[in-house]
C-alpha cells in the first residue's frame, strides 16, 4: 500500500479558491446576523489589502478608516516596524509558554508600560479588553474584600459575564442574567457615588474617562473627586482605558487630562495589540498584587493560559517603540484637534447637527431634532420607526458614495463616533470634513438617495420589531 505525500498547507492557495465564498460562509457557519445586516446596509464590501489608515478593494479604490477595527488598529493597518518584530519572534523559536520559566519579553512590556504610568508598579497580561476588566474586578474584589463594584450609566467594559455585570447598557444584558450584583452611578454624579460608598460593601469603581458609547467625557473634576471620595471609603479606582488609551485622546491615558488623577487598577488592550495578536493589561498598583499573589500556594490563582505569549509580548513592545519614534500621540493630539474643530464649525451651519465632543482622535458627532417644518417630520417619522437611522443614514453614503468607513456610536444613538488609526494625516481630515460636509447639504436639501435609504431603514426597523 503506497501513501501520497502530504500536502504542504497554501494559504494564499486556500483564500484564492474559497475567498470569495466569505460572506456565505459566515452566514452558514458564524454569526448569520452579520452579513443579513452588511448586506441590508450596502456595506458588503470585498477590500483586496490595507495599509496605515486606508483599505482598496479589487478594483483599486481606496477607502478611509475612520474605526480603526473599533480602535484596534491604533497604527493603523501593517505597520512595517511592527510587521517586523512578529517575523523576528517567530524566527528567534522561542521556548513560548512553558508555564515554568521567566521569558523575558513580559517583563520588558511591562517595564514599557509602567514607564507610561509611574504611579502604577506592576502587570497582569491576558487577551482582551474585557479579559483586562475582568482581571480588575477580581483584583479589587479580593484586595478590599468587598463585593460590590460601582459603574457608570451607559458605560461599556465589554461582554464578557463579570464585564457585562458592569457594562451600562441595557440592551447588552438582556438575557444573560443572572448577573454580579454591581450598581450602576451616573456618569459625573458625586452625590449617587457618595450614597452608595457609604453602604460599606463597595470594592471599586469602574469608569471610562470618556464613554465610547456617545463619546461623553467626565465632568472636569470628577475623577479626581471620585478618586478622593472611594480612597475615604477604602475603595479603589478602576480606569479603563481599553479604547481610550494609547494615545486615543492626545495623552497616554484618557484620564491624564485631569490633574492629579492616580487610579488604583488601569485596564488597557486593543491599541497595544499592533492590529496583529489580541493582548489585554491590566495595571495596577504593588500592594494589590501582593494581595492577590499573597503566596507560593496562590501563584496561579490568577492566569491566562495565552496571557505573555511572545507574539503578543513582541506586538507591544514594537507598538510602543512606534509610538515614542513617530510622535503618535502628540499627531493624535493635534489632528484630532483638527478635525473636531472644523466639525464643529459646521453646528451652526445644518440645522440636524446639534453637537461635536470628544477628545484627540475620539470624536462624536451628534445630530438632533431640526427646525424646519419639513425637515422636522422627516426626522419624527424617522425616530418613530426607531431611534439611530438618521445617523445610519449619514454613515452608509459616506461609504457608499465617498469611501470612508465610520460607525453609529451605539444602539438607538443618533451620533457617530471616529476613531480612526492615530496616524491620519491633514489629508485624511480634509477628505473626511468634505466628505461630511457633502452629505449634510445633501441631507438638508430635503431629497434624493439619502432620504430613499431612509425608507429602507424604516421598513426594516418595523420588520425586526
Amino acid at each position: 500500500m503506497t501513501t501520497s505525500e502530504p500536502r504542504e498547507f497554501d494559504l494564499g492557495g486556500l483564500l484564492a479558491e474559497r475567498g470569495a465564498e466569505r460572506y456565505e460562509l459566515h452566514a452558514k457557519y458564524l454569526n448569520h446576523q452579520l452579513p443579513r445586516m452588511l448586506h441590508t446596509i450596502g456595506f458588503d464590501k470585498v477590500y483586496e489589502r490595507a495599509e496605515g489608515a486606508h483599505f482598496w478593494d479589487a478594483d483599486g479604490n481606496d477607502y478611509l478608516d475612520m474605526l480603526a477595527g473599533f480602535g484596534v488598529m491604533g497604527l493603523g493597518r501593517h505597520h512595517p516596524v511592527v510587521r517586523r518584530a512578529l517575523h523576528d519572534v517567530l524566527d528567534a523559536q522561542l521556548a513560548d509558554l512553558t508555564r515554568f520559566d521567566c521569558q523575558p519579553l513580559p517583563g520588558l512590556l511591562a517595564e514599557k508600560l509602567l514607564a507610561h504610568s509611574p504611579h502604577l508598579d506592576r502587570v497582569f497580561f491576558g487577551n482582551s479588553g474585557t479579559e483586562a476588566v475582568e482581571t480588575a474586578l477580581k483584583f479589587a474584589r479580593y484586595a478590599t474584600g468587598k463585593p460590590r463594584v460601582l459603574y457608570c450609566a451607559h458605560s461599556f467594559h465589554g461582554l464578557t459575564a463579570g464585564s457585562l455585570s458592569v457594562n451600562g447598557e441595557d440592551g447588552f444584558r438582556d438575557g444573560f442574567a443572572p448577573l454580579l450584583p454591581d450598581t450602576a452611578v451616573p456618569l459625573g454624579d458625586l452625590d449617587a457615588l457618595a450614597a452608595e460608598l457609604k453602604k460599606g460593601d463597595v470594592a471599586a469603581l469602574i469608569v471610562e474617562p470618556i464613554q465610547g458609547k456617545g463619546v461623553h467625557e467626565s465632568p472636569p473634576g470628577y475623577l479626581r473627586a471620585a478618586q478622593e471620595l472611594l480612597r475615604r471609603h477604602r475603595a479603589l479606582l478602576i480606569a479603563d482605558e481599553v479604547q481610550t488609551g494609547l494615545g486615543r485622546t492626545g495623552d497616554f491615558y484618557a484620564y491624564q487630562h485631569e490633574e492629579g488623577v492616580e487610579p488604583d487598577l488601569v485596564c488597557v488592550a486593543k491599541a497595544l495589540s499592533g492590529g496583529y495578536v489580541p493582548v489585554g493589561a491590566t495595571l495596577g498598583k504593588d500592594w494589590i498584587f501582593k494581595k492577590v499573589y499573597s503566596s507560593m500556594d496562590r501563584v496561579l490563582v490568577h492566569s491566562a493560559s495565552f496571557g505573555s505569549n511572545a507574539q503578543a509580548m513582541a506586538a507591544g513592545l514594537a507598538v510602543l517603540s512606534v509610538m515614542e519614534n513617530e510622535q503618535i500621540v502628540a499627531n493624535a493630539r493635534a489632528t484630532g484637534e483638527q478635525l473636531r474643530s472644523r466639525l464643529a464649525a459646521l453646528v451652526g451651519k445644518y440645522e440636524l447637527l446639534s453637537d461635536v465632543r470628544g477628545r484627540g482622535l475620539m470624536i462624536g458627532i451628534e445630530f438632533g431634532r431640526p427646525k424646519s417644518l419639513k425637515l422636522r417630520s422627516r426626522w419624527t417619522v424617522l425616530q418613530t420607526a426607531r431611534k439611530g437611522l438618521f445617523a445610519q443614514m449619514v454613515v452608509v453614503p459616506l461609504l457608499q458614495r465617498h469611501r470612508i468607513l465610520t460607525q453609529v456610536s451605539g444602539d438607538h444613538l443618533e451620533v457617530i463616533k471616529l476613531i480612526p488609526p492615530l496616524v491620519i494625516d491633514e489629508q485624511d481630515v480634509d477628505r473626511f470634513v468634505d466628505a461630511f460636509t457633502a452629505v449634510m447639504d445633501d441631507a438638508h436639501s430635503g431629497g434624493g438617495l439619502m432620504w430613499d435609504f431612509g425608507k429602507t431603514l424604516m421598513k426594516q426597523a418595523v420588520a425586526n420589531r
